[in-house]
């Protein structure tokens, strides 16, 4: 079983058993309608954590655009240490404060304001590390170990990531805990797939996704039968609109054009629900994730892909090693266009190969459904709860 998947189950002691209701949440995070993955897993978390019937409220990170969200009792205006008390303070009206940590979202030098958030903390605090660098500077390492101090515990996502915490960071190893990144597990299965099969990459665009190694293969498919096409779904990152505007995506279109192959590449910059995405995942031949990342530890496109059963070709980032290792796709080197090339083939013209990834992914897609991460965080903060006198 891959490793990922390994970890001890949860199991409710005697003294847990005391509780009668769910502990109630607080979390501090991004938060729709804030364009990111983070905001985007933690709504996702809070609508799964309030399936087992616990109270989420969110203290977000302002980014000014309001949210319209009732579950939003706050919002962290980072610089702003009366923001700062405040955010500790509304985070204490829950039982258990879950920290969204993410380099770049708090203020501070290396987001080190989210210290004085957790110094005023009188509640069970569980930092979500989502990030562990492999080459911190030496000021990042120490906010995190700082962090990873005060918190009562850290949760990562993949073992990888378990690992490169343990063994690269001066931390309490007992605090690390694996829970995986959640996803929305289809219900039903996709319908017969019909026109040119689809590869499929998605996402926030901007430099670092890799397109151009997909599109510089692009031309080697064009005389298959069918004419695969390959579709890059998603808006350009808030950040890299405001530097750099579309230029990624125009160098792209431009790259296709003069590769010849503008009529198998097409963008799609419309933003999707869930339920729409999941459509659309279901809908494609297989997905492509070719980042140029060697370092990313966690990657919820990966899960997501995974969880709707689809073939997954990616480019060796450690997520990927972990996940695809029994057979859900395939890994190829980040400068092997060869190895790339021969991925897309088999997954294009061999039914068998595709068949056997698919079903993989679809095995190991019930162990990231957010109803079984919610239950996981659920039972973590129990045991914490436990672990502290007092009645409930």
């Amino acid at each position: 079983m891959n490793a990922l998947f390994a970890y001890p189950p949860f199991t409710v002691t005697k003294v847990e058993q005391r509780f009668s209701r769910p502990p109630s949440f607080g979390i501090l995070s991004t938060y729709p309608p804030t364009p990111c993955g983070l905001a985007t897993f933690t709504a996702a978390l809070s609508v799964g954590l309030s399936a087992t019937g616990a109270n989420v409220s969110v203290v977000r990170v302002a980014d000014g655009a309001p949210s319209r969200s009732s579950r939003v009792v706050g919002e962290l205006v980072n610089g702003s240490a009366a923001s700062v008390a405040a955010g500790s303070e509304a985070l204490n009206q829950s039982d258990i404060a879950v920290i969204q940590h993410e380099y770049g979202i708090y203020g501070g030098l290396d987001g080190e304001e989210v210290l004085d958030i957790i110094g005023g903390l009188s509640v069970p605090s569980i930092v979500v590390a989502h990030t562990i660098l492999k080459n911190p500077t030496p000021h990042q390492r120490s906010v995190f170990e700082a962090i990873a101090a005060r918190a009562d515990q850290l949760v990562v996502m993949s073992e990888v990531a378990s690992q490169r915490l343990r063994q690269d960071f001066t931390i309490d190893r007992r605090k690390v805990t694996t829970i995986p990144h959640g996803a929305a597990v289809p219900k039903t299965a996709p319908s017969k797939r019909s026109g040119r099969p689809t590869l499929l990459t998605w996402g926030l665009l901007g430099p670092g996704k890799g397109i151009e190694r997909v599109i510089d293969v692009m031309g080697a498919l064009q005389n298959l039968p069918g004419q695969p096409r390959y579709l890059v779904a998603g808006q350009t990152h808030p950040k890299v609109l405001a530097a750099d505007g579309e230029a990624y995506r125009d160098a792209r279109a431009e790259q296709a054009r003069r590769g010849g192959v503008a009529d198998s590449v097409a963008f799609d910059p419309d933003y999707r629900g869930v339920a729409s995405l999941v459509a659309l995942v279901q809908s494609c031949k297989a997905v492509v994730l070719p980042y140029d990342s060697t370092d990313q530890v966690t990657s919820g496109v990966l899960v997501d892909a995974i969880a709707c059963g689809r073939p997954v070709v990616a480019t060796a980032f450690p997520h990927a090693i972990e996940l695809l290792g029994t057979g859900a796709g395939i890994v190829v080197g980040h400068d092997d266009p060869d190895a790339l090339t021969a991925a897309l083939l088999r997954l294009l013209t061999d039914p068998r190969v595709a068949g056997a990834m698919a079903a993989e992914a679809r095995r190991l897609a019930p162990t990231m459904a957010w109803t079984s991460v919610a239950n996981a965080y659920v039972t973590l903060a129990q045991r914490h709860l436990a672990a502290r006198p007092g009645p409930r």
